[in-house]
């Protein structure tokens, strides 16, 4: 008699512009952690040590907003591996804080931060560095720049929510997490 194991759903991971409170959430799901490595290979993330971007993923969650060229680059690199994109938190789904600088603009963000209250002015951060990704003219939520499939909201989503989510999609069905969480909480 043969036993087959199921497939492990190939997921990705990515903390972009935002406070990595996305992350924290997913790690309080705790215990359920383990019911979920059941099914889960966790194949790219700040939690785990892989530097490439597989070829093909099921999976991606996003948190934070698009802001800098190198969010950039990842974001479309994960879509076009990833079946099933996740906007996770409000950093992702709105914009939410990396987004207030929109209004003011780069030039007198960066005039203020690094000219007006520095104690020490070495060169203007605004003429690029090499080793620093330049900043996008604006900060963008994930589904302005590719294609996301579902909006899990929150600052952050609760745990709850998160393992919901998972779940709902390991079990092949589209979760509604409206149903756990809201805007800013």
């Amino acid at each position: 008699m043969s036993t087959t194991t199921p497939q492990k759903i190939k997921v990705a991971t990515i903390w972009i512009d935002g406070c990595s409170g996305c992350h924290m959430s997913f790690l309080d799901i705790d215990e359920r952690l383990i019911d979920l490595v059941q099914h889960i290979d966790l194949l790219y993330s700040p939690l785990v040590d892989m530097k490439e971007i597989p070829a093909e993923l099921d999976l991606t969650l996003v948190e934070g907003a698009v802001s800098n060229e190198h969010d950039l680059e990842r974001v479309v690199a994960l879509r076009k591996a990833s079946k099933f994109m996740i906007a996770l938190g409000d950093c992702a789904v709105t914009g939410n804080v990396p987004s207030m600088r929109n209004p003011i603009g780069l030039k007198p963000c960066f005039d203020r931060a690094y000219q007006e209250m520095a104690d020490i002015v070495v060169n203007d951060p605004a003429d690029g560095d090499p080793g620093i990704p330049a900043l996008l003219e604006m900060a963008k939520p994930v589904h302005e720049v590719v294609t996301v499939d579902l909006f899990v909201q929150g600052c952050p989503p609760p745990a709850d929510a998160i393992f919901y989510v998972l779940s709902e999609l390991i079990a092949g069905r589209v979760p509604d997490p409206t149903l756990l969480t809201r805007f800013g909480a």
